[in-house]
């Protein structure tokens, strides 16, 4: 596998590879992402509480979606960086109002900030790639040597 060519592509890499491995571990050991998260393990499920597969599918969509990150990386596709970047705020406020309507407990507090603290990096990551200038395009010297090879 590739490794990221830019800095915007590290910073989804490193969120793919956790989203990754959080949903390899709520696929594997739900009590355990439940406990890492600090919320409560339910000795146990009332009759119509889907607990459990909510669990289940959201475990299934980070593993997912780690998996498209690290795609997105490894090609440095730019459109999915930025796009990430909007739609990772657009969580932060979900997540917040969320909590403030008594929706979620407290604990998602952290979610949003890993999550707005993710978008800022990448936005940082755009902001110095764009800024990162080759030879070429500032006007420097530009090798006349064909690339193909044509005329040997």
């Amino acid at each position: 596998m590739r490794l990221p060519r830019s800095a915007a592509g590290w910073t989804v890499a490193v969120f793919g590879g956790l989203a990754l491995t959080m949903g390899a571990l709520g696929l594997l050991w739900p009590a355990g992402l439940l406990g890492l998260m600090g919320l409560t393990v339910p000795t146990g499920r009332a009759p119509g509480d889907h607990t459990g597969a909510f669990l289940l599918a959201s475990s299934m969509a980070a593993f997912n979606m780690g998996v498209y990150y690290l795609l997105a990386a490894v090609t440095d596709w730019r459109a999915f960086f930025r796009f990430s970047v909007v739609f990772r705020l657009v969580t932060v406020v979900v997540f917040v109002i969320a909590v403030v309507a008594e929706i979620a407990p407290g604990r998602f507090l952290g979610v949003a900030a890993w999550e707005g603290l993710g978008a800022l990096a990448t936005a940082l990551g755009l902001r110095h790639d764009a800024r990162a200038v080759t030879p070429a395009a500032a006007g420097g010297p530009v090798s006349s040597t064909p690339v193909t090879g044509a005329g040997r």
